[in-house]
């Protein structure tokens, strides 16, 4: 069954000055915007995920049981889920530095887009723990202080279960790095397996509105089952926490030899996990589920109509045919759509 193509404009019109700004938007500045949304994303899955770490470690730490590891898991998720259906639409929908590059190596991303977008979900990681930082400055310094009460500030500061640890990744000293660098190896590869399954349109299992939640929750098994032994999963999340840890702390927040581990280890193990899934797990003879045509036709329409494509896009799907709305962002809006009076709805 085919349905008219229906556009926001074609329901109500605009103010002028937005009209203007779309104009802008889809070429002057199209790679700004895209950057804005993986920056965004990675703020809300950040600030979703840390959030709840905070209640979780100063809860702990001031004998207030308002946190635990469940509710990280959880928080980690839905910030996941945020983040791809409120910013997914914008950019590439990675937010992830190790999915960047493995779309660099496996599915010919631009070199230059990848670092750009790299910076930005850095920026956002960073952008996100500052101003939790801020929202929880009160209680993290009473945490501060019953850590100095107790005459453990110094082993427990910088610590998975200190105020730190908040923000930036540790593990407790004498802890074996081979099985920690292990641990976060094989957490990210499953997270990876996740979200190249999520990715193929012809995983007739997740369509694409389920594809958030999938991934979301694998990032709650990794939280857990496997972040007691430490796990980063996302070297914007690490690095971009970390530098804030040390922008407010100073050196000594900087995590010594673990912080390599925490920041790279996710960025192979994601390019392995895709290049396990291409080789032995995807196939190209597989055909596309209905629900990921759709989804990839609205794409391509998108990316044609304004000029964000060169020509033969998704060639595959063949030309648009519909041609109930073909108006340009100057028309007024149709007043009936599908028989329905837009200015009674």
């Amino acid at each position: 069954m085919s349905y008219p193509t229906v556009r926001l404009r074609d329901l109500s019109s605009q103010p002028r000055y937005m009209t203007y700004w779309e104009r802008v938007k889809h070429t002057k500045i199209h790679l700004f915007t895209e950057l804005v949304a993986e920056m965004l994303g990675v703020f809300l899955y950040v600030y979703a995920g840390v959030g709840s770490t905070a209640a979780f470690v100063v809860g702990g730490l001031t004998s207030q049981p308002i946190g635990s590891l469940f509710t990280v898991g959880v928080a980690y998720s839905i910030g996941i889920v945020l983040a791809v259906t409120i910013c997914g639409a914008s950019s590439a929908c990675h937010f992830h530095p190790g999915v960047t590059i493995s779309f660099a190596v496996f599915r010919d991303f631009p070199i230059r887009k990848a670092a750009l977008y790299i910076l930005a979900q850095i920026f956002g990681a960073y952008l996100a723990c500052l101003v939790i930082y801020v929202q929880w400055k009160d209680l993290i310094l009473v945490a501060e202080a019953v850590l100095v009460e107790k005459g453990i500030y110094d082993t427990m500061m910088f610590s998975p279960s200190g105020p730190g640890g908040i923000f930036a990744l540790y593990v407790l000293p004498g802890t074996n790095l081979l099985r920690v660098l292990l641990n976060e190896f094989m957490t990210d590869f499953v997270i990876g397996l996740a979200m190249c399954a999520c990715l193929n349109p012809t995983n007739h299992m997740i369509p694409p509105a389920a594809a958030p939640w999938v991934i979301g929750f694998t990032y709650g098994v990794a939280v857990w089952g496997y972040s007691p032994t430490s796990v980063a999963a996302n070297t914007a999340r690490d690095v971009g926490a970390r530098m804030m840890a040390m922008s407010i702390w100073g050196l000594r927040a900087a995590g010594g030899p673990y912080a390599a581990i925490s920041a790279l280890t996710n960025i192979p193990a994601t390019i392995l996990a895709f290049l396990l899934y291409d080789t032995f797990l995807s196939s190209s003879s597989r055909t596309l589920t209905p629900q990921h045509v759709a989804f990839l036709r609205a794409n391509k329409m998108y990316h044609e109509e304004n000029d964000l494509v060169p020509p033969g896009y998704l060639a595959a799907l063949g030309p648009h045919e519909d041609t109930t709305s073909s108006r340009s962002f100057d028309e007024k809006p149709i007043n009936t759509i599908m028989g329905v009076d837009a200015g009674n709805v």
